[in-house]
């Protein structure tokens, strides 16, 4: 056995070395850029959720305002309040 290597050997590892060496910053700021829009997109669907749900809210507490307000015995009112408008 020789304890010489070919060339060819040599600079096919060197150049495998050189381009993984300089693909890694370029990876790893693929990688940052790729979380940063998960994070954001995420944060997206948090916020719409959470606007469905004041949504859901708000169109509850209304018809229950509305519920509250068709139930009261009107006629009753009517006749207090002229009463109340005759005495003044």
């Amino acid at each position: 056995m020789s304890d010489t290597v070919s060339p060819q050997i040599t600079d096919a590892i060197t150049n495998t070395n050189v381009k993984l060496v300089g693909e890694a910053p370029a990876m790893a700021m693929g990688l940052n850029y790729l979380n940063a829009f998960h994070a954001s997109g995420m944060m997206y669907h948090n916020m719409v959720n959470s606007q469905h749900n004041q949504l859901l809210l708000a169109q509850s507490s209304t018809t229950q305002g509305i519920i509250q307000m068709y139930s009261t015995d009107t006629i009753a009112n009517a006749v207090a309040m002229a009463r109340f408008m005759n005495n003044q």
